[in-house]
């Protein structure tokens, strides 16, 4: 039986801009603003990130690679400025996948999509590491594995502590749309208030000026280019982190007007995570009591935090830490969870038709959420005995994020430049006369990243002993390998079947037309 077009009722307009796609709405529409800034935020994740990869980079480029998370700032908010107009203009789910299908072909769509899912999996294993960074700091009875001292025992106990986080991450996702938003808003709720207060309380602290982001602690000594080269590896702290504001145009097919709300989304979850985490990371250098010692480069924000706050109020602000990395695993499950349903409704993922089936129950897809979690779960145990490796694959991941954003980001500057980009109605999101230049910065910060990125430095991908040829180029290879490996199946395999699969696409009733009245 076919079905009709989108009816112009409470979600009319809102299923209308899935007709251009060629899908039928499934997905139930709960999300308000804050729900889709939550979203976003909380994927970025100002404590996650901040704590998870300060002493990297502190130890990388001393306190002067502050200024890494300004310059970060730019390139990543004109990219999205690309995406929030997109996301005005094509609010679906997977919207990395669909914006970079439309803008350039169905090709580069399912590559950038590709790179996309297998970075968000990464994603996951890696941010649940986290706990690990944080746990054992509150109390050693979360060392499960041996006391810390042993070879293996932080890298073992560290893929215990994240197995726990991936299950809760996939029975949330199991359950339903509604019950991750309720929890990762009180998670980024709670997050955003823990920012403020940590950021009051470091302030309060303070024992020397701005000044200290201009001292290098030496750290140029060891490049080629002196401070410049040490800069560059600190700065991947920074890129490290101020990424996954596309999750809130992700879920716009659960979102309510979200042509309108998700732009918005974007822009205040990476101004948000901008300025809360810079003023975090700038009053810590500020309010630590000495910069010199080993502390600050293993340790990082952690030590500072117990340093600075003393054990009781430092331990109570490691829980707020603790539940940013939670709800930040949570969100990064949930956009991996849109992007594989989106690719299956297309027909482009093996076993679609199962991965893209919508529980009537939950009225979310069940079945990617489970296979993600178990993905997941299986990349952690390269961390039990090879953590330089897992560090690689963690890398790669940031890596593909980066070329998938530049699969949408070049496609829609071309676009542009040959006349063909119509932004949204009136109204709506749109960056006007301003479109092209801020286009064309995104393009160039992103190509410059990633080759920021990928470069096969020793400090990166093999930062302790044994040197090993395959840990500095495993960048480079891996890339290779997961992108030429996986467009080589969908070349072969998967474009043959692709096509939106029938239980998922809209069928528009043909118009009748009106019988013509018999003339006298």
């Amino acid at each position: 039986m076919a079905k009709a077009a989108p009816p112009s009722g409470t979600h009319g307009h809102d299923d209308s801009e899935l007709a251009e796609f060629g899908y039928r709405p499934e997905l139930k529409r709960t999300l308000g603003n804050f729900h889709t800034f939550a979203a976003g935020i909380s994927y970025i994740s100002i404590l996650t990130g901040t704590f998870q990869l300060f002493y990297f980079g502190y130890g990388s480029g001393g306190p002067a690679y502050w200024w890494s998370w300004p310059m970060v700032f730019v390139g990543q908010f004109a990219v999205a400025l690309c995406f929030a107009e997109l996301a005005a203009r094509h609010p679906v789910a997977g919207s990395v996948y669909n914006w970079s299908k439309r803008l350039g072909n169905p090709h580069l769509g399912w590559l950038a999509g590709w790179m996309m899912l297998v970075a968000s999996i990464v994603s996951i294993a890696a941010v649940a590491l986290a706990y690990q960074l944080t746990l054992p700091q509150i109390s050693s009875a979360f060392q499960f594995v041996g006391d810390g001292t042993g070879t293996y025992d932080v890298a073992t106990n560290a893929v215990v502590l994240a197995a726990v986080l991936i299950l809760f991450t996939t029975l949330v996702n199991a359950f339903g749309v509604k019950l991750m938003a309720r929890i990762n808003t009180a998670g980024v709720f709670i997050e955003l208030v823990a920012s403020v207060v940590l950021i009051v309380m470091l302030a309060v602290h303070i024992t020397r000026g701005p000044q200290v982001v201009l001292e290098t602690n030496g750290t140029g000594a060891g490049h080629g280019a002196g401070y410049l080269g040490a800069f560059l590896v600190a700065s991947l702290a920074s890129a490290y982190v101020m990424y996954g504001f596309d999750t809130a145009a992700s879920l716009g097919e659960e979102s309510l007007n979200p042509s309108r709300n998700a732009p918005r989304a974007i822009l205040r979850a990476i101004i948000a995570s901008f300025v809360l985490g810079g003023l975090v990371l700038l009053l810590a250098l500020m309010s630590v009591s000495s910069l010199k010692g080993d502390k600050l480069s293993t340790d990082g924000l952690q030590y500072v935090v117990l340093d600075v706050l003393g054990p009781t109020a430092g331990k109570g602000m490691l829980w707020c830490v603790l539940i940013a990395v939670t709800v930040c695993a949570l969100a990064v499950h949930t956009a991996a969870i849109r992007l594989a349903f989106a690719m299956a409704r297309d027909n482009n993922l093996p076993a679609s038709s199962v991965l893209a089936r919508v529980s009537p129950r939950f009225r979310t897809p069940v079945v990617p959420a489970v296979v993600i979690g178990v993905l997941a779960l299986a990349i952690l145990v390269v961390n039990i005995r090879q953590p330089q490796i897992f560090t690689v694959v963690t890398s790669i991941g940031i890596i593909m994020i980066y070329l998938a954003y530049l699969g949408v980001t070049a496609p829609m500057l071309v676009a542009r430049l040959r006349g063909r980009w119509t932004p949204a109605g009136e109204g709506r999101f749109s960056l006007g006369r301003w479109g092209l230049a801020v286009n064309m910065v995104a393009v160039v910060w992103g190509a410059g990243m990633t080759l920021n990125l990928i470069w096969p430095r020793p400090a990166v991908y093999n930062a302790s002993a044994p040197s090993h040829w395959y840990l500095r180029w495993g960048a480079v290879l891996f890339v290779a390998v997961i992108a030429g490996g996986g467009f080589a199946y969908y070349w072969f395999v998967q474009r043959h079947r692709t096509g939106v699969l029938a239980e998922h696409r809209l069928e528009v009733a043909p118009e009748t037309s009106e019988p013509t009245p018999a003339s006298d």
